[in-house]
């Protein structure tokens, strides 16, 4: 460790540059998946641009508790299930994950198979309940 903390006190523009590509590479890797956007961001999507919510989460947590309306297509699944997306592509995909981080891949992979509005719910279902949004039992 001390080392590390010397090399870091004789390199100082090696390593800032370091943590700033560090920084860039997530920053990047994570607007792949799709743009972030909020529960009150999602709601006003659905409502006023016909988005579509794509629940990716597996087919027992969706039943446990998902949003009205959304879909669900478990993202083990998601490839092989995609012509059923096919009526979708000119409107805003929203991913539901549990946490927001899950709907990265799935939204990459959604933009690779020329998917261009792909969005991810910021913090999941979670923080749709932690907003206090409505959701229902299948």
């Amino acid at each position: 460790m001390d080392r590390l903390l010397e090399f870091a006190g004789n390199h100082p523009v090696l390593v800032s540059a370091f943590f700033v590509l560090w920084a860039v590479f997530f920053v990047i890797e994570s607007r792949r998946g799709g743009q972030p956007v909020s529960p009150q961001q999602a709601t006003n999507m659905v409502n006023k641009q016909d988005g579509v919510l794509l629940d990716v989460r597996a087919e027992d947590d969706f039943r446990a508790a998902h949003i009205a309306g959304s879909l669900n297509i478990p993202q083990s699944r998601l490839e092989e299930q995609l012509g059923e997306l096919e009526k979708f592509r000119d409107k805003p995909l929203i991913l539901v994950c549990n946490h927001g981080n899950t709907a990265s891949a799935a939204g990459r992979m959604l933009r690779g198979k020329g998917f261009e509005s792909v969005w991810r719910l910021r913090g999941g279902l979670q923080a749709w309940r932690a907003e206090k949004l409505p959701v229902t039992k299948a």
